[in-house]
């Protein structure tokens, strides 16, 4: 079974590089059990395509999630997903989310928002992406 390029999300502007914004969705999406043993990612050109970034970003992030252990490079086939070598615990889930969470926050604070506009802010952000 092969996963959609539309499980990912990338933002352009974040600061943060589209490779690296690629290898940690797809390491979130395993420790959250999205992604499971023996799935494969989609193709470097569907990736690329359906994301709208140039192919070797999406390479490079691929070599990378190999030289790291997480993936495997399956001849004619594409990346398959390895057995997790973190664990699955809502703690690890919550480590993972935790620098993003603050990072909204200080920028927030930054902003001038109060506590309770944040939280309102995140509240309507969850109601708007159900599971």
């Amino acid at each position: 079974m092969t996963v959609q390029p539309s499980q990912f999300e990338i933002h352009p502007s974040s600061g943060i590089p589209i490779y690296r914004q690629i290898i940690d969705q797809v390491q979130a999406l395993i420790v959250g059990g999205h992604l499971h043993d023996g799935q494969m990612l989609p193709s470097v050109r569907a990736m690329a395509t359906e994301l709208g970034v140039n192919p070797m970003t999406i390479s490079k992030a691929y070599a990378r999630l190999e030289a790291d252990g997480v993936v495997e490079r399956v001849r004619g086939k594409g990346m398959r997903i390895l057995r997790p070598a973190v664990d699955g615990s809502a703690a690890q889930r919550l480590k993972q989310l935790y620098p993003s969470v603050e990072s909204a926050i200080v920028r927030g604070r930054q902003l001038g928002l109060s506590d309770k506009q944040i939280l309102d802010l995140i509240r309507k952000v969850l109601r708007e992406n159900p599971l």
